[in-house]
């Protein structure tokens, strides 16, 4: 076994009288990757920070690179590299000026500071954007300068947290890649994440919920620790499977994956009951499934709502939203071009693409917030140009970071919400109850909304954002940094909206998620390049079976070399 880089033992760290970290035991060896897994609030952050000295633990004790982290942080913190969930470059410089910078306060310097910047930037493919400021990268881009800046001295260990929170399918591959050669060179990294799938790139991972330990080890041993209580399950009526699994005790949770299948998660100990007309087959635990078990509440009475998928809406309906040709510059950069979209009441429309494809600026003039240069665009009926008022009267926004005042109560926010949307005074009593009941706030209490778990916070952003019931319902990346178990309850609550009539777009860079939408638009470079249903964009390409980042991926390199076509 290879010297530890990293010591942890009984680990912990309160503020004031609350403990956000408690009992950490773990071993990071020299050339291991690391991983922190967990939701929002789970710790990973304060974690990562004690383990680069920015944060003294109040409990515990910690060895970085041979150094006590409360006895000598300084020495920690010269021979790491740490990159914040936040960006911490600065925007008005360059990229290169940014990347002289971190080589300046490393105190980086001899003939070989320009030669290790130069291959920097060559790797993460910024060499040809050195002289951009950093304000005017996309979120990938900013990324990669920033892990390039925590390379320039060459440390033996690398702490990143949530390093592709936010960024797109292909920049997070193109991140991972300057990640492999950092580890293929020596380095030691540690790095949170609320990704699962980046869980099994690991040597080995502490999972965290609520600031404590679920489980650590090697991916393999912990998904084998769950083999046999996962079911792949498969028949021609998906609902039937669905309403059959809301009732079974023994299930823990399930989803329904693209493919036409639905998976299950079964309490150890127990038995799925067979389906009628469907098949149920062992399937191969995801660090997702480990997580999931790992986290999950104790049984719930048979009925009760599960965290399942979501169900498709019984019909489509009217058009809430409809686009033409809509395009908008800044400057000579054309951020929006010439898209031509329809949403229909119930409908849920998955809007995809890279970082900087024009996804938000798109929103933003759905929302009435940007008039289009060119093109047209109704929302519930109204103009978004000249009836801007009236369109944001009717429409709901959950934005990612979730709106809301931390030190408001749970009912607070809501009467807020409800009254900047126009809610009458008569009607807010039974508006905020509905909505309520909508998003299952029933654990939210009346304390204030900052000590309230991630997953609690999500669904009062949605309260919040339909309380006024809107007839259109933007949500920007409303999973980011929860677990999976939260993640589908929430998308069953989007569904029964969508089951409501509420015309929904969602953005996301879970793939999966982009399965349980009614159809999918791409966007490239401000473009619309594909636009229908899972299983004709999977079509389109050929391939077998439909997979979301396939498809993502598969339109994305068919636009670069030229085939692209208009969607």
């Amino acid at each position: 076994m290879a010297e530890a880089v990293v010591e942890a033992r009984g680990l912990g760290r309160r503020y004031g009288a609350r403990s956000v970290l408690e009992n950490i035991d773990l071993d990071v060896h020299a050339g291991q990757v690391f991983g922190v897994v967990g939701p929002d609030g789970a710790g990973k952050s304060t974690l990562l920070q004690m383990l680069a000295a920015i944060l003294r633990p109040s409990a515990g004790t910690c060895q970085v690179l041979g150094r006590d982290v409360r006895r000598d942080p300084a020495g920690v913190q010269a021979r790491v590299g740490y990159m914040s969930q936040g960006f911490s470059l600065y925007d008005r410089l360059t990229v290169a000026e940014n990347l002289a910078f971190a080589a300046d306060i490393r105190d980086v310097t001899g003939p070989d500071r320009a030669v290790r910047g130069a291959e920097l930037l060559r790797m993460a493919g910024l060499d040809r954007f050195q002289h951009r400021r950093e304000g005017q990268l996309s979120g990938g881009m900013r990324k990669k300068l920033a892990l390039c800046a925590n390379l320039m001295h060459e440390p033996p260990l690398l702490i990143l947290d949530e390093p592709s929170l936010g960024v797109d399918p292909l920049s997070r591959r193109e991140l991972w890649r300057i990640l492999d050669r950092a580890r293929t060179e020596g380095r030691t990294i540690v790095f949170a994440t609320s990704y699962m799938d980046e869980a099994d790139a690991c040597d080995r991972v502490l999972l965290l919920r609520d600031g404590k330990p679920l489980a650590l080890g090697a991916p393999q041993e912990l998904r084998r620790d769950v083999a046999g209580q996962v079911y792949r399950i498969t028949g021609p009526a998906l609902d039937r499977i669905e309403a059959a699994l809301e009732t079974d005790v023994g299930v823990i949770s399930f989803q329904r994956r693209a493919g036409r299948e639905v998976r299950a998660q079964v309490r150890d100990g127990s038995r799925l009951a067979p389906i009628e007309a469907a098949v149920a087959e062992a399937a191969v635990p995801t660090m997702e499934d480990v997580f999931t078990f790992a986290s999950a509440p104790p049984p719930a009475p048979p009925g009760a709502a599960s965290a399942g998928p979501p169900q498709p809406p019984p019909r489509i309906r009217n058009d809430v939203i409809v686009s033409r040709g809509v395009s908008v510059r800044f400057g000579d950069f054309k951020a929006v071009d010439d898209v031509t979209i329809t949403v229909a009441e119930g409908e849920i429309l998955g809007l995809l693409g890279p970082n900087g494809a024009g996804k938000t600026t798109l929103i933003r003039i759905l929302c009435g917030l940007l008039s289009p240069g060119e093109g047209t665009a109704e929302v519930a009926g109204f103009d978004v140009a000249r009836q801007s008022e009236a369109v944001r009267a009717r429409i709901g926004y959950m934005s990612q970071r979730f709106s809301l005042y931390p030190d408001l109560s749970a009912r607070e926010n809501l009467t807020f919400f409800a009254r900047a949307y126009g809610v009458p005074r008569s009607e807010l009593h039974g508006r905020i109850a509905w909505a309520s009941a909508r998003a299952s706030l029933e654990d939210a209490g009346e304390g204030a909304v900052r000590d309230l778990s991630g997953a609690t916070r999500q669904r009062l952003a949605l309260a919040c954002a339909i309380v006024h019931r809107p007839r259109v319902l933007f949500l920007d990346e409303p999973t980011s940094g929860v677990d999976p178990l939260s993640r589908f309850r929430f998308w069953r609550l989007i569904a029964a909206l969508a089951a409501d009539g509420v015309g929904i777009v969602v953005t996301t860079h879970y793939m999966e998620e982009a399965a349980f939408c009614d159809r999918l638009g791409l966007m490239m470079d401000g473009r619309l390049i594909a636009l229908g249903p899972l299983t004709r964009l999977t079509d389109e390409l050929g391939l077998v079976t439909p997979d979301v980042e396939a498809v993502f991926l598969g339109f994305i390199e068919r636009e670069r070399t030229g085939q692209g076509r208009a969607a």
